[in-house]
């Protein structure tokens, strides 16, 4: 399924109603290139989770806990993991077949340790179409 946003609050409305609808022990992959959206997704999966507190990117933390929602979620940016092993220090089995929801920036770092059920979210830029437009691919 793609998606087409103008805005980042159609973005945020779009990753809302995914969020709405997820099940516990899910595990979304969200890749695009830096500046793209991928933490304005991350607002608005969450809001649709429930959780109100403020939410950002765990570039330096590598996981963000949000445990009040309707169910934990997960945020993780492995942008900055040098070693695969960080991650099992982190404790992401615990996160990705746990009764959360697991949102992975940068996935393709630890491509081996991603479930196959993962879900694959894709968000890309077309400037031709507008600076704020974004094709959101959900696989």
């Amino acid at each position: 399924m793609v998606y087409s946003s103008n805005s980042p609050e159609e973005t945020r409305k779009i990753a809302y109603e995914l969020g709405e609808k997820v099940k516990p022990g899910t595990v979304f992959c969200l890749s695009g290139d830096l500046g793209v959206g991928k933490t304005i997704f991350t607002k608005g999966f969450a809001k649709g989770l429930g959780i109100e507190e403020p939410v950002v990117s765990p570039t330096f933390t590598i996981v963000q806990i949000y445990e009040s929602g309707r169910m934990p979620l997960y945020h993780f940016d492995v942008y900055r993991i040098d070693d695969i092993d960080e991650m099992e220090e982190i404790g992401y089995r615990d996160c990705f077949y746990g009764e959360g929801v697991s949102l992975v920036e940068w996935a393709e770092k630890i491509e081996e340790l991603i479930p196959p059920e993962a879900i694959r979210i894709t968000i890309k830029k077309d400037l031709s179409k507008g600076f704020d437009y974004r094709d959101i691919e959900v696989l």
